[in-house]
């Protein structure tokens, strides 16, 4: 009998060490497919305005994706924000980008050039709407811009477009009962320190790295868009109908909240493409997006939002061919 123990335990450990290569294959392919050699070339990313969640984030995925394809060079490109970014890649100006799905839309109801080649790569996270004032401002509703200088972002970013339809909603001509102006999250909280403005939009992503650094040194306070406003601006249909009403949580930049929540509105961002992108470079960009939620997540938070089960989503678009292979390959 003494000798039979150690033929068990050898069988045993051979069989674990089956398993265990088993499950490290299956973790290899799901991180880099066996037998495949990775993408080369150049793409060109289309990201957003420096001190904003879109430049933030497509810094960290290029790192990203230079570790799975070395040989693939990533060319980073400003931009105003999400109506850009749409433009450039419909018209083959970038091959990949991030866009809030109501400029999106909007873009394909002007059909705006190559509106019809654009593609869905993954639904990543929701932008936030964030009025922002100094805190001894008495300015406590949208209404209360009325005659301010208002800052509504670029005029091609996806902030300028959601500003004014929410002005609007509020029954202010964004043209005629404010002073507009052009001023982003690059921009714009320093104006609001110097006193050169009296309130800011900004949509992003939470918390944004331009807002945690004003409020280190400036006392400042969000203006609440009630639910209302919301109801509004889903009646005028179209784009609109991808707003939704939410509260900014009270951890997104507690020095400013001080515990409490903010209603406001939020809209989904899409990582897209053109139909024309080499399906096999877009399935690798879409593997790459998933598995490095986490590492992009611990400095970009918004990022931790990413998920496999509602990446597929990227209503308005329809899924790229790639980004559809991918989904399938990993699906239960």
């Amino acid at each position: 009998m003494s000798k039979v123990f150690p033929r068990i335990g050898r069988r045993r450990a051979l069989q674990g060490a089956a398993v265990g290569f088993v499950v490290f294959g299956l973790l290899l392919w799901w991180l880099l497919p066996l037998g495949e050699d990775p993408p080369s070339g150049t793409v060109v990313f289309s990201t957003g305005t420096p001190r904003g969640v879109y430049q933030d984030y497509g810094e960290r995925l290029r790192t990203e994706l230079r570790k799975d394809m070395p040989d693939l060079k990533v060319t980073l490109l400003n931009s105003a924000g999400s109506q850009e970014n749409v433009q450039r890649v419909a018209t083959g100006k970038a091959d990949f980008t991030i866009a809030a799905a109501d400029a999106v839309e909007t873009y394909e109801l002007r059909h705006g050039s190559g509106a019809t080649r654009l593609r869905g790569v993954a639904r990543l996270y929701d932008d936030y709407v964030q009025l922002v004032v100094p805190r001894d401002s008495h300015i406590r509703s949208i209404s209360d811009l009325r005659h301010k200088r208002v800052a509504t972002g670029l005029p091609d970013s996806g902030v300028r477009l959601i500003a004014n339809r929410v002005l609007r909603a509020a029954g202010i001509d964004p043209a005629k009962d404010i002073t507009p102006l052009a001023d982003g999250i690059d921009t714009g909280p320093g104006q609001l320190k110097n006193g050169g403005i009296d309130a800011f939009f900004w949509s992003g992503g939470l918390p944004t790295n331009g807002l945690v650094e004003l409020a280190r040194t400036f006392a400042i306070r969000f203006v609440p868009i009630d639910g209302d406003l919301v109801t509004k601006l889903h009646a005028e249909g179209d784009a609109a109908r991808y707003y939704r009403a939410t509260n900014m949580p009270e951890s997104a930049y507690p020095s400013a909240q001080q515990g409490s929540t903010v209603p406001t509105i939020a809209v989904s961002n899409v990582l897209m493409t053109r139909a024309d992108m080499d399906p096999r470079l877009t399935e690798w960009v879409t593997r790459t997006v998933l598995k490095s939620r986490d590492g992009i997540g611990a400095h970009v938070h918004s990022a931790q939002l990413v998920d496999l089960r509602t990446a597929i989503y990227t209503d308005p678009l329809t899924l790229h061919e790639g980004a559809r292979r991918y989904y399938r390959s990993v699906k239960p």
